[in-house]
């Protein structure tokens, strides 16, 4: 089992060689640290200055890691992934936006991919960020146990409204539906609110996922306390497990204001705290449902050997494994060729509103050790092996 994901032939079956090019030479420049920094902030300004970059954006880093610039753009890349086997996460990813009409949009465009689901069987979830739906620092106030004016109260309320109208909407058309996790002074109000929604719309099975983000050392007892609240409440837990995307904000927050850290101590810690996570979780899977969201070749194989341990079957559909398009497509496409359930986030927006997504993308790849060079070497070695068998 171990070898399963270095087969680089079925990992980019679906790639052309000049995809695989391109692939090869975007993670190389990723792999340049300086090279992104200086690449973010020429792009940033670039984009400010509203100079023509769109196309050249778009015809290299957007079209490694979007879909589209909306929903109709991406059906040829869902529909030519599923040809593998491979499930899609249409993810809206446009950020930042923080007004009522925003907020309102934001829920539209949720409702037509909830609809778009419903339609395809290649699009099993749908997708939404609670700030997409409300102002952060709303829910910060909330986290805080402070009490809201009357007009934050209203505010308050549009807010439930938009969550309950998608994760009603999720119910009806049987798609699941995740929702993302933020940043740790901001997540317990979310954490509440998508709780209120398991427990109307899960009764009878994982609809509404929450997410973990484990590199907090807090969240597998959050995960415990929730799971007696669903048994004695009759609903079902569904949580996406990931391991986290603010780290630097989060302990410099925490530095600056003078609180301990919500972040464990060290890579090997959150290691170790998803895979309790995953533990736990497979352990009372008659409750719950997995989304393991990892580009992390161990976390995957050890969940591959706790369904085998269970007795689960692999297209079992309270466990899914999730990976983000333009990324560890060896983990993706080997795992969906063995019949394991697979979803690729597909984050689609028009491209200047979706590029706060790909700095993102650039940045965490230069953060993460190892994952630039393992997408660099898995590149390169389906590059041979096709100058050799000449494909």
């Amino acid at each position: 089992m171990e070898k399963l994901f270095d087969n680089t032939e079925t990992a980019f079956a679906l790639k052309t060689d000049t995809e695989l090019d391109r692939a090869y030479f975007l993670f190389k420049m990723i792999a340049n640290e300086p090279l992104v920094r200086i690449g973010t902030a020429v792009t940033n300004f670039a984009i400010k200055a509203h100079l023509p970059v769109e196309g050249l954006i778009r015809a290299t880093v957007f079209d490694h890691f979007c879909g589209g610039v909306n929903e109709q753009d991406c059906l040829p890349v869902v529909d030519k992934m599923y040809t593998k086997g491979v499930a899609s996460v249409l993810d809206y990813s446009v950020e930042g936006k923080e007004d009522e009409a925003q907020f309102d949009a934001a829920l539209a465009m949720t409702l037509r991919t909830i609809d778009f689901a419903i339609a395809r069987e290649a699009i099993p979830f749908a997708v939404f960020k609670p700030t997409g739906f409300g102002r952060f620092e709303l829910y910060e106030k909330l986290g805080r146990k402070e009490s809201l004016t009357s007009e934050e109260q209203a505010e308050w309320n549009r807010v439930i409204e938009r969550f309950d109208r998608v994760c009603s909407a999720a119910h009806q058309g049987n798609v699941m539906l995740l929702i993302d996790g933020e940043e740790s002074w901001m997540q317990d109000a979310a954490d509440d609110l998508v709780e209120q929604m398991m427990r109307k719309y899960n009764k009878e099975k994982a609809v509404v996922f929450n997410t973990l983000q484990l590199y907090r050392h807090d969240r597998v007892p959050y995960l415990k306390q929730l799971h007696e609240r669903a048994k004695a409440d009759g609903f079902h837990i569904g949580m996406k497990l990931v391991r986290g995307a603010y780290m630097e904000k989060e302990n410099k927050r925490a530095e600056e204001l003078g609180y301990p850290t919500p972040i464990c101590k060290d890579k090997a810690a959150t290691d170790a705290n998803f895979d309790a996570a995953v533990h736990y979780m497979m352990e009372h899977l008659e409750h719950m449902a997995i989304f393991a969201g990892t580009h992390n070749e161990s976390s995957s194989y050890r969940l591959m050997q706790l369904m085998d341990e269970h007795g689960i079957a692999k297209n079992d559909t309270r466990v899914f494994f999730g990976q983000l398009y333009g990324m560890s497509d060896n983990i993706s496409y080997n795992l969906a060729a063995h019949g394991y359930n697979v979803a690729k986030y597909l984050p689609f927006g028009p491209v200047r509103d979706v590029m706060p997504y790909l700095i993102r993308r650039a940045e965490e790849n230069t953060s993460v050790a190892g994952q630039t060079s393992r997408e660099l070497n898995l590149l390169k070695k389906e590059r041979d092996r096709r100058k050799t068998v000449g494909r």
